[in-house]
């Protein structure tokens, strides 16, 4: 059985699966864990701050409870946190594979950081891009599902949500999660079109309460564009992985992404944007930026620990579906 490789974002792993490892996202499993508020205070036994974003400690547990023994740390182009993160699992004997997006999108500086990339995990250029070939394929897929959300109504924000995402590592079985894909849009195809009163947009990192996409539906409200998850899935179309991590943007600065989103906005007919941000996310400052030069409303939930949304939250979220629905008279 291949040897796996943890991530702790979206890195290129074509070059992972041409070396012969399988990906796997330790977000996606800390997330779909059944006791992942468990994951977080163990880490928290172990030492880490209450002041640490959720997300860091839940990786920590989840390399420690899967034994995983490689890890390729994004140390440039995500958490802050991530260093020291990967300083204590290298101390517990993990091996850290550090992998940098370059601030600025520097294309020498990405192509050296994928060669490097390339070299530890001993493959070649040849290799990763035949396997470009073989995962673009599968996002495509994801591309045809993403449009049947926004396009057709026939696809739920939260099942848009659940395979974007789960594109960072495929699921780390790239046969088996490219069937369920094609299975769902059969399925999805026979649905009826949904038209919901308020088209919503979420951007931002994924969230930690997942259960927001079904309580958004229950309110007449869907959401029809995930950002960051729509990024995972690579949507541009490129000749090479170099080009394909330059468009990527989730690792670069905030005006890269927004000139990404607002397009979408329009192209989607988004009436309210939700922007998520982690709690003690450096992220968090960017809002003010999103807040000047998105012209529609905002409403700006601040998530920390994994479980179902609060009451404050919903509370919250209702008033913003109701004042959309006044603004756009779907009442």
């Amino acid at each position: 059985m291949p040897e796996q490789i943890g991530i702790t974002t979206t890195v290129p792993s074509e070059v992972i699966w041409a070396a012969g490892f399988v990906p796997v996202d330790l977000n996606n499993i800390f997330i779909s864990h059944p006791r992942s508020g468990e994951l977080v205070e163990q880490a928290e036994i172990y030492g880490f701050p209450r002041t640490t974003c959720s997300w860091i400690k839940g990786i920590y547990s989840v390399v420690r409870q899967t034994g995983i023994k490689k890890v390729i740390a994004v140390t440039e182009g995500d958490c802050s946190n991530t260093q020291a993160l990967m300083e204590v699992l290298q101390f517990e004997g993990v091996e850290v594979i550090p992998f940098a997006f370059p601030y600025g999108r520097d294309v020498d500086l990405l192509r050296l950081q994928i060669q490097k990339l390339a070299d530890r995990l001993e493959t070649d250029p040849d290799r990763v891009q035949a396997m470009k070939r073989r995962l673009d394929g599968i996002r495509r897929l994801a591309h045809r599902m993403d449009e049947m959300t926004w396009r057709e109504g026939r696809v739920s924000g939260r099942e848009n949500h659940l395979f974007l995402v789960s594109c960072s590592d495929m699921e780390s079985n790239l046969d088996q999660f490219e069937q369920k894909l094609q299975n769902f849009l059969t399925e999805a195809r026979q649905r009826p079109q949904v038209y919901p009163k308020v088209r919503l947009g979420y951007i931002g990192v994924p969230p930690i309460s997942p259960d927001i996409y079904d309580f958004l539906e229950g309110l007449g409200a869907r959401v029809v564009y995930n950002e960051i998850q729509r990024q995972f899935a690579m949507p541009y179309e490129t000749a090479d992985i170099v080009e394909q991590y330059l468009k990527y943007t989730y690792p670069y600065d905030i005006f890269t992404r927004i000139d990404d989103i607002i397009p979408q906005l329009r192209q989607r007919q988004i009436q309210g944007v939700i922007h998520y941000v982690q709690s003690f996310c450096f992220r968090h400052i960017e809002d003010i930026i999103i807040r000047r030069r998105i012209d529609i409303p905002i409403l700006t939930l601040e998530g920390d620990r994994p479980g179902p949304l609060d009451a404050q939250t919903k509370l919250r979220l209702e008033g913003f579906v109701e004042s959309l629905r006044a603004r756009t008279g779907s009442i």
